[in-house]
């Protein structure tokens, strides 16, 4: 005779609006969108973008749930081909409700499927990438920081500065001032700046998405001050009547997003944790 092995518990969100996200998300699973972040909350936060990595788990526990909700959405602000490249999303088995949202929703990855979709991508990021590294040569304190080439955006990190912390001060006005000349904005995180065309955020991304697929509950994980819009438009879908569940891949670096979340989870470990045990309820 089989034994019978109970699946992991799920941990309790602080609020009621968290609680009754949860509920509806295990009541009808077949109805609700998981979105993630994905550096942070899907992978470890290392010095080198390039390379990071999705935790070991990750793609088991997204296996496992996938199949059990309407869709899982990973929302970056990478590439979607760095993304699937970098999570290990492509030809997975179990993996068929997944979607990558990159560049804040500006491509698509469809997991069913394979194919990319993308617009063209705005004229001042081309500027903005030919100018960067003048602009970063010319701004003390910013010795040691880094370009990353998104293709829709570009992002300057600080974590390998000999100061982080004042690289990322000094370069904010100069960056802001580069991004504005030429019709950009700039999105500040952990460590980093984003230049990027305006009205591409996680948030906008997020409820479009939630609207297409006809979702009746969202699940959001992140880590950074770039999930802040994500974290809003939950809220705003809260109001709207739809459930939801804030969840915070812990950082003692985004207290402003742990102090908003409805469940605090200890990095990418805890998320896989509480996807797995998602999962395993979902199931049942």
């Amino acid at each position: 005779m089989a034994n019978d092995v109970s699946p992991d518990p799920l941990p309790t969100p602080v609020t009621e609006a968290g609680r009754d996200g949860l509920a509806a998300l295990l009541a009808r699973p077949d109805e609700a969108v998981v979105g993630l972040d994905f550096d942070g909350t899907l992978a470890p936060i290392v010095p080198d973008p390039d390379a990071a990595r999705a935790h070991a788990g990750a793609v088991p526990a997204l296996a496992a749930l996938a199949p059990e909700v309407r869709s899982v959405a990973v929302v970056t602000g990478r590439p979607v081909e760095a993304a699937v490249r970098l999570g290990g999303f492509a030809g997975v088995a179990g993996l068929d409700h997944l979607v990558v949202l990159g560049h804040y929703g500006a491509e698509r990855w469809d997991a069913a499927t394979g194919a990319v979709s993308a617009p063209d991508p705005h004229p001042g990021v081309a500027a903005v990438r030919a100018a960067l590294p003048e602009v970063i040569g010319g701004t003390a304190d910013a010795r040691g920081a880094t370009i990353e080439d998104k293709g829709f955006a570009v992002a300057v990190h600080t974590r390998r500065a000999e100061r982080p912390e004042e690289a990322l001060r000094a370069l904010r006005e100069p960056l802001t001032d580069l991004a504005e000349g030429n019709g950009l904005v700039v999105e500040p995180g952990r460590l980093v700046l984003e230049l990027r065309p305006p009205g591409m955020d996680k948030g906008v991304a997020l409820t479009a998405y939630v609207h297409e697929v006809g979702a009746r509950a969202v699940l959001y994980a992140g880590d950074d001050l770039g999930d802040l819009p994500a974290f809003a438009a939950v809220d705003k879908l809260r109001d709207e009547g739809l459930p939801g569940l804030l969840v915070c891949s812990g950082s003692t670096e985004v207290e402003e997003l742990a102090a908003r979340a409805d469940l605090v989870v200890d990095g990418p470990s805890g998320v896989v944790e509480l996807l797995s045990a998602l999962a395993a309820q979902a199931a049942r």
